[in-house]
């Protein structure tokens, strides 16, 4: 697009039954990244790599097609662009078995776990509207907390950068509240 083309309208809207089709055209065939459908939090280890590829798939379709809204979509000029996993942290059993990302505190959070930003609209701040867009869906579904688990960023790819990168949280007001590792703090936003 020519920098002088006015930006394409971006909207945000929760995965519901209705918007599968769009959450599967962004994933692709593999998946967003090695088959992995956003299910990586959602299971144990034995079970995301015995679902890797279509079981995955069809296990987040249950998931949407149960009425559980498992994240947003974003989308630039109607076309779906991004994805961002945010749900009640008890969504993502996962964690709690990280020895780096176990729970803080008993307090209840809302969770957002990835990012998957389509190649064509890496590096045009999707991800930042994507992570604001996805905290304001937990508070508008309840949530006083919101948690993520970023990376500090390096020579990070996106594989790597799936769960985001703290500066990105630290500029949309969340705050380091437990480090458990070096380049993996537990960060906040608080209502």
């Amino acid at each position: 697009m020519p920098d002088d083309a006015p930006p394409k309208p971006v909207e945000f809207m929760p995965v519901s039954p209705e918007r599968w089709s769009d959450f599967e055209a962004l994933f692709g065939e593999c998946g967003a990244y090695e088959g992995c459908w956003c299910m990586w939090w959602r299971t144990t280890r034995r079970e995301w790599m015995r679902q890797r590829g279509e079981a995955n798939r069809l296990a987040m379709k249950r998931i949407v097609d149960s009425g559980e809204v498992p994240g947003i979509i974003a989308y630039v000029g109607g076309e779906p662009a991004g994805w961002c996993s945010v749900a009640p942290r008890e969504a993502f059993a996962s964690l709690n078995r990280s020895p780096t990302l176990r729970r803080v505190d008993a307090e209840p959070v809302w969770s957002i776990v990835c990012f998957y930003v389509a190649p064509e609209f890496r590096g045009s701040g999707l991800m930042a509207s994507l992570l604001a867009a996805a905290r304001d869906y937990a508070v508008s579904k309840g949530a006083r907390i919101v948690e993520a688990y970023p990376r500090e960023p390096g020579d990070l790819g996106p594989p790597q950068a799936y769960m985001g990168i703290v500066p990105a949280f630290a500029k949309a007001g969340f705050a380091e509240v437990l480090r458990r590792s070096p380049r993996q703090p537990i960060m906040r936003w608080q209502s």
